[in-house]
């Protein structure tokens, strides 16, 4: 068995809106699923589903397909149709070093955030070396040139540089045209070989516009969806366009763009009135719908961006409960579902993880977290 501990990271490097550190273990590298689960000859609802209730302290072990012995009548899964795009591009600089983009997420006035990245064996890694004002060639003839850095009142550590710019793209076609024929999804040196977007995109999926996918609703099925609503339970769509993870440094998410309509928040507030349950998709789900929830509990339809990150200091107001994927050792997300959890019962739920050997990131398996 695994140990999981609290974190022992030194309180001065941790982000200043965390408060308590997030909980830190050991993640064995063959638990990390390096290839979608259909690779491995399963169907996408037919990964592991760990099923924890804080109320006891115990979990139980399923397959996502059972989703529905989990939910009752009047719960309500509320979920991000946010888009996966090919984000991540081939750059040169140039001195003729290649090197990879990927966008983060669209801005105002035609301006992106962007990651500079180095090839190399395992993967890739930040490059912290790019300079404002440069311009990196890209497939067909585009451009991108970096402005400034996306946060310059953040002093990086001493040698350290900048690891996400504002930039502008100059392309010889339509965005969506130009990565659809040049991009390929964001990957990471877990996931070995190249897998087409479809792979990276839910089934309910209906604007493009996340860097990553929003992975905490991969594995549902047309299926296992009609089974769901047959049963009574609601679903309720918003958006949340998700930028680059910060796999290396686990920086809290920075501003994101949201959309939650009237139709949504008024599922949301029906629900919790009539004793149901708010069950998130994923974390950018609670992201969004906190976002527009009063301290009174109530949801209001909203759209704009968010900079949120939920704290057990902060609590939640509007998520009863959560479906996410298992987040990696010291991510800030472990914030998120400590405030949902409590750290003891995240403690089990990670030491039961570890132990039966579910699978890490975007295709792995996933934990419902119930109250």
């Amino acid at each position: 068995m695994t140990a999981i501990l609290d974190d022992p990271i030194p309180r001065a490097t941790k982000h200043a809106t965390v408060g308590l550190g997030p909980l830190d273990f050991e993640l064995p590298p063959d638990l990390e699923a390096g290839e979608p689960p259909e690779a491995r000859g399963l169907a996408r609802d037919a990964v592991r589903l760990l099923v924890s209730r804080r109320s006891t302290d115990r979990v139980t072990h399923a397959r996502f397909r059972d989703l529905d012995r989990f939910l009752a009548p009047g719960d309500l899964l509320v979920l991000n149709t946010s888009g996966t795009l090919n984000a991540a591009l081939h750059a040169t600089r140039a001195d003729g070093a290649p090197l990879e983009l990927h966008l983060s997420t669209r801005l105002p006035a035609d301006l992106w955030s962007v990651e500079v990245r180095r090839p190399g064996a395992g993967g890739t890694q930040p490059f912290r070396h790019a300079t404002g004002g440069e311009t990196l060639r890209l497939p067909a003839g585009g451009a991108a040139t970096l402005h400034t850095p996306y946060r310059p009142d953040e002093r990086a550590a001493p040698g350290v540089g900048t690891r996400l710019w504002i930039a502008t793209l100059d392309l010889p076609e339509s965005l969506d045209d130009y990565l659809n024929r040049h991009g390929s999804p964001i990957r990471y040196g877990y996931v070995k070989e190249s897998w087409p977007l479809a792979y990276y995109q839910t089934v309910y999926a209906t604007e493009a516009g996340s860097a990553e996918m929003p992975s905490a609703g991969r594995a549902f099925t047309p299926e296992l969806l009609t089974r769901l609503v047959a049963r009574g339970v609601g679903v309720a769509p918003l958006l949340l366009h998700t930028g680059v993870a910060s796999l290396e440094d686990h920086e809290p998410p920075y501003e994101e763009p949201y959309r939650v309509p009237l139709a949504t928040a008024r599922l949301v507030n029906a629900t919790r009135a009539g004793g149901g349950r708010v069950v998130a998709v994923g974390t950018t789900v609670v992201r969004a719908l906190e976002t527009v929830t009063d301290a009174a509990g109530t949801a209001h339809p909203g759209a704009g961006w968010t900079g949120l990150v939920i704290t057990p200091e902060r609590g939640l107001r509007a998520v009863d409960a959560l479906l996410t994927g298992l987040h990696e050792p010291r991510a800030s997300h472990l914030a998120m579902l400590e405030a949902l959890a409590g750290r003891d019962h995240l403690r089990t739920v990670y030491d039961a993880a570890l132990r039966e050997r579910y699978l890490w990131h975007e295709f792995g398996d996933l934990h419902l977290l119930l109250p």
